[in-house]
């Protein structure tokens, strides 16, 4: 049996977040949402385009209940800004937006932008939005790319040396690391799982190549993209499972059920042996905790 966006159930009552709503896969999975009844926020750094997918968004769900608010997950103010507006209760938890294989750039705040923005940002977002998430699920976004990733404790921000695939893979196996230790640590106090999303066309590829002024990259990936990937319709398939049925078990790791994980059908996948390695969550966590100044209080 397959899994599609038909089994999501009726939403109705609850709030869902989703980061990166205005594009991609984000802005897919918080449409399918808000048409299956969620209070849905639209969690983007531009909130023009965030409106444009908000206009799409109503026209295949008119009666939903979608707002737009602003989040830059590059600069830690803007993450307080945004978590200190959400006053009602959150049911479901999407961190999704990513930046990936980007020329070398720096948050706001110092930090490497992939990590800033992949892991750091999500990491302060869910922990300043604790006392909202009691009872929620947290779905983190991850990548294929975690598998051949490992942690650079002693140069996180890449400031020895900085290659661009090895800087996002390293985001995406904090991704899981993140997810994990969450669980571990939530006591009952929310459900943590991750998700990935295979080989999906969406603009994420061509960001990369468009910041560092390769057209030839640009136009390379682009045309990659519509030969291998799977729709971005698809590849939002893993993220909707993990935010939305019901009996997932926390610490659960969603992918596409095809070859090599690469395109398929949602169902729950493996992780890399570094995702799991329980030491490096812990040490990764303390880091962010500094690194952030957000910390987590979870009483059950």
């Amino acid at each position: 049996m397959v899994w599609t966006a038909a089994e999501i159930p009726d939403l109705s009552g609850k709030t869902a977040i989703v980061t990166g709503a205005s594009s991609g896969l984000g802005m897919i999975t918080a449409g399918e949402l808000a048409r299956r009844g969620a209070t849905t926020v639209l969690a983007c750094r531009d909130t023009a385009k965030g409106e444009s997918a908000r206009k799409r968004m109503l026209r295949a769900a008119p009666r939903g209940s979608i707002e737009v608010r602003r989040l830059d997950l590059a600069d830690l103010s803007s993450v307080r800004e945004f978590a200190a507006g959400i006053t009602s209760g959150v049911d479901i938890l999407v961190n999704n937006a990513g930046v990936m294989a980007l020329p070398y750039r720096k948050t706001a705040d110092g930090f490497e932008m992939q990590f800033g923005t992949n892991h750091l940002g999500h990491f302060a977002l869910t922990g300043l939005l604790l006392p909202r998430l009691r009872g929620a699920r947290v779905v983190t976004v991850s990548s294929l790319a975690h598998v051949a990733a490992r942690m650079r404790f002693d140069d996180l921000n890449g400031e020895l040396g900085y290659h661009k695939w090895l800087a996002y893979g390293q985001s995406k196996l904090a991704n899981l690391l993140f997810a994990h230790e969450l669980q571990r640590r939530a006591n009952g106090h929310l459900t943590s799982v991750a998700a990935h999303p295979g080989y999906a066309s969406t603009n994420l590829q061509t960001a990369g190549p468009r910041m560092a002024g390769n057209r030839f990259m640009e136009l390379g990936q682009t045309v990659t993209n519509a030969v291998f990937a799977q729709s971005a319709g698809r590849g939002a398939l893993p993220l909707l499972f993990a935010a939305t049925v019901a009996d997932l078990p926390g610490g659960s790791f969603v992918g596409p059920g095809g070859p090599f994980e690469v395109w398929g059908y949602p169902t729950i996948v493996d992780s890399s042996p570094a995702s799991k390695d329980r030491k490096a969550a812990a040490r990764l966590w303390e880091i962010s905790e500094e690194l952030t100044d957000v910390r987590f209080a979870m009483n059950g």
